[in-house]
């Protein structure tokens, strides 16, 4: 009885002081669960507009005093919080201005302080039809899960598509914020002389974990590198080495990045400067065009670099034409060779030495030092996987580690990330058909090009090559080998060319490599 007493008396304590003088603490929280049918995920299908940090649409109550433009130059300080800023000098505007928008005294600049304490201006949305960012992210739900479907069902690429899908079903999660970035707020703001606000010792809000994710890996560039490395790791170069000529094809191939880079320039032409978002038009015609190259890691690389607004429709793309390589390919095949050509035999390669294997990724290295640097970090990682794999056992952990663990952990990692890109405002949008189409074409028109450039060989050269191998130079390692082979089988049974289609294809991955670094330095 004595302990149920005290017990009472705690009780009782307890409640008088929640009903004290200050603001009842159970008030308050009543008061937020009455509130939290607007935080879930219907009433985030129903909103009409992105979140005010993406766009800078602030309301009112959330913005700083606005200048009195009569009263003449007012102290930027005094416009400016956490969300945004004033503009109240033409040195401010002139720094704001571009080509396409130009901004003037009195305007309103939204956005947030990233972690390091720099502004990231808001951005107009646009999507498809003008339908409401809701509604967006509610159509974007289901084609994530087809990707997903795709993956689990039909196989296509599913170490990629999956996570890629995955991810973008967590960047659509309505109020989730699994995709907001880190934000800085309640610290001291000052301006730079270019009229440009920055915040220093504020309190900083932890991000979305996708976030993280892609500022790690996808805008330092680190995850191509890994899985270049894995890559390189996973990969013969024996073929290439025992028919050096079949680099002609891989090369050929490539005409589907330059067909793909004038279609996006084209299309600029047409409908502007801004179709891209914003992205300068050759840069984002230069991330485009990559896509014909089918290498999903260099489109990415190149994309982060120049740019990263359109990663996640260039990545999709990429990756997904990619895993249609079974289904993309065959028909053109068919179409640009005749019956004789497809069965063609081809001799047995050549038994190539160990220290050419060996010497071979060095001496890349080495040439593309010399010749073209910006393509060293892509090349460097790729010889470095097939070095290692080419050293025998006193590095075998390595090349285990490297074509296993670590490229599994970091696709995972980098389908999420190119995942979180699929956000509606960045994926449903005119942009985002067009770079769709320019892919498709361009992977159409490498594929051609290396037949092509097989059948020219022919016609220069004694010794007959299957033309069906040309159509492996494309970069998707080893699908487009193993297609080449199962389209000669279909014709000849008998007529195995795996081996021999190996050589174009892994041509074809330097070859985009290479290209990507030329891009990279016409274009940053």
């Amino acid at each position: 009885m004595k302990k149920f007493l005290v017990a009472a008396l705690g009780l009782a304590c307890a409640f008088c002081a929640l009903a004290g003088d200050e603001a009842p603490a159970w008030k308050s929280t009543l008061a937020k669960v009455k509130n939290l049918s607007g935080d879930t995920g219907i009433s985030g299908f129903v909103k009409k507009e992105a979140p005010a940090y993406i766009t800078g649409n602030f309301a009112d109550a959330d913005r700083p005093a606005a200048p009195n433009l009569a009263m003449g130059r007012q102290p930027r300080e005094r416009h400016v919080n956490k969300n945004g800023f004033y503009v109240v000098d033409q040195i401010q505007a002139a720094t704001l201005s571009t080509e396409s928008h130009k901004v003037n005294v009195g305007d309103w600049i939204g956005g947030y302080f990233d972690d390091a304490g720099n502004f990231v201006r808001g951005h107009e949305v646009k999507t498809l039809f003008g339908m409401p960012y809701g509604v967006g992210q509610l159509i974007m739900i289901p084609l994530c899960l087809i990707m997903i479907y795709l993956a689990i069902v039909k196989g296509f690429e599913p170490l990629l598509l999956l996570p890629i899908g995955f991810g973008g079903l967590l960047a659509n999660c309505p109020l989730a914020g699994v995709t907001a970035p880190a934000m800085m707020h309640d610290g001291v703001i000052t301006f730079l002389a270019s009229g440009l606000p920055v915040m220093q010792g504020g309190i900083v809000e932890p991000g979305g974990f996708l976030y993280y994710f892609f500022k790690f890996g996808i805008d330092t560039g680190v995850f191509p590198i890994m899985i270049f490395m894995g890559v390189g790791a996973m990969t013969d170069f024996g073929p290439l080495i025992a028919n050096p000529k079949m680099a002609l094809l891989g090369g050929a191939a490539q005409f589907g990045i330059f067909f793909a880079l004038f279609g996006a320039l084209g299309l600029a032409a047409v409908f502007g400067a801004d179709f891209f978002g914003g992205v300068a038009p050759v840069k984002a015609a230069a991330s485009i065009g990559i896509i014909g190259g089918a290498d999903g890691p260099t489109a990415i690389w190149l994309t982060s670099r120049l740019a990263p607004d359109l990663l996640g429709a260039i990545a999709v793309a990429a990756y997904s034409y990619m895993a249609l390589v079974p289904i993309i390919q065959p028909p053109i095949m068919n179409a640009l060779t005749t019956k004789e050509e497809r069965l063609i035999k081809m001799p047995p390669l050549r038994e190539v030495k160990k220290i050419e294997k060996i010497c071979f990724p060095l001496i890349v290295l080495l040439l593309c030092a010399v010749l073209l640097p910006s393509a060293v970090p892509l090349i460097g990682a790729l010889m470095l996987g097939n070095l290692a794999k080419e050293a025998g056992p006193s590095v075998a952990r390595i090349s285990d580690t490297m074509s296993n663990a670590l490229i599994n952990i970091v696709t995972i990692m980098l389908g999420l990330s190119v995942g979180s890109k699929l956000a509606c405002e960045k994926f449903l949008s005119g942009t985002t058909l067009g770079i769709l189409a320019l892919g498709l074409c361009a992977f159409c028109v490498g594929t051609a090009a290396g037949v092509l450039m097989a059948k020219f060989m022919n016609a220069v050269s004694k010794e007959k090559i299957n033309p069906l191998i040309g159509s492996a130079g494309v970069s998707a390692v080893p699908m487009a080998a193993r297609v080449s082979n199962k389209v000669s089988l279909g014709n000849d049974p008998t007529n195995f060319i795996l081996m021999q289609a190996m050589g174009p294809n892994v041509s074809g991955v330097i070859g985009s490599a290479v290209v990507a670094g030329v891009l990279y330095t016409l274009c940053r």
